[in-house]
């Protein structure tokens, strides 16, 4: 909770906390690190004597250390009236700042050798809906577990709009569908299942085991937008490209399909990860004799520079099968 000090008509060096983080912020480009051991040391000790003593000082130096620090960021950290080196109110929290930049400065070397090696930095991830079903947990928990010190940034989005930010550098790897330029990307397929058929309860068709794609023939199918779903869409037309099937309501995620299913607006074909939603009103069944499998790849730029993404990429050949 902010507290701002109200007698600064007869002690104008306080300011409010606010205003000491601002001043903390500038910490580095105004004052040594040496100036802010000193301070936390007298802060711990009670005594600049003491705090001498144990940074192998005499006491007059420590002593014009501490004041050009309070001169700098233009706050009185210690009440000289007391005999001890007792804190003001302002010195408590810029204490907090004061070891916080330190603990800072004292990890960044190593941390910088960890980026550098690839084990720790950020890691910006896009994928499409439909692999959040299945893989896409599957990977994040592996890559947490593998590479604890990697944050991964997630970005949901179309498999086209995923090659665009990988180009930009706005993405390092795509979870995403063919097709892609493999001669200006690295790939490796990560995931492959069956294409189901989604229909509603209550449904003519709506019995167990597979079914074939000529069964389909004067239903009403929910349709893949050829665009922004460009993969599902070309995979779908050739499935049917001979069943004389009514199509509506071009879309482009599955979950929005299932919902329509659930609606009665028509059928759907759908990957098998997308069963996992368990939507209510929902059935699933296989298509039979369907060859062609519904696929994912994880693609990335050749040129890319993030020292985590090789990492990153070798836990795919260790990456657990799927329950």
């Amino acid at each position: 909770m902010t507290r701002r000090i109200d007698d600064r008509a007869t002690r104008p060096w306080l300011l409010d906390q606010p205003h000491l983080r601002a001043a903390a912020g500038r910490l580095a480009a105004m004052i040594s690190l040496e100036q802010v051991r000193g301070f936390v040391m007298v802060a711990d000790e009670g005594s600049f004597r003491r705090a001498a003593e144990r940074l192998r000082m005499t006491q007059p130096p420590l002593s014009r250390q501490v004041q050009k620090l309070e001169r700098d960021i233009g706050v009185e950290l210690f009440d000289r009236s007391q005999r001890q080196a007792q804190l003001t109110p302002a010195g408590e929290v810029f204490l907090i700042e004061a070891r916080r930049l330190l603990a800072l400065a004292e990890g960044a070397p190593g941390t910088a050798r960890l980026v550098a090696a690839g084990g720790a930095g950020t890691v910006r991830i896009g994928f499409t809906a439909a692999s959040g079903f299945g893989f896409l947990g599957r990977f994040l928990n592996h890559i947490e577990q593998g590479l604890p010190g990697v944050e991964v940034v997630l970005r949901e989005m179309v498999s086209s709009d995923q090659f665009e930010n990988l180009r930009s550098g706005k993405l390092d790897l795509a979870l995403a569908r063919p097709p892609f330029d493999r001669t200006e990307f690295d790939c490796e397929l990560v995931h492959s299942e069956r294409l189901m058929l989604a229909l509603p309860d209550g449904h003519a068709l709506a019995g167990d085991g597979p079914i074939a794609a000529e069964e389909l023939g004067g239903e009403t199918l929910l349709v893949y937008a050829p665009g922004p779903a460009r993969y599902f869409a070309d995979l779908v037309a050739g499935i049917l490209a001979a069943v004389p099937y009514t199509s509506t309501h071009e879309l482009t995620q599955v979950h929005t399909m299932l919902a329509l299913v659930a609606a009665g607006r028509g059928l759907a074909l759908v990957p098998e990860t997308a069963s996992h939603l368990h939507p209510d009103g929902v059935r699933f069944r296989p298509l039979d004799g369907v060859e062609d499998p519904v696929v994912l790849y994880a693609v990335w730029r050749r040129n890319c520079a993030n020292p985590a993404l090789p990492r990153v990429v070798r836990l795919l050949d260790s990456l657990p099968p799927a329950h």
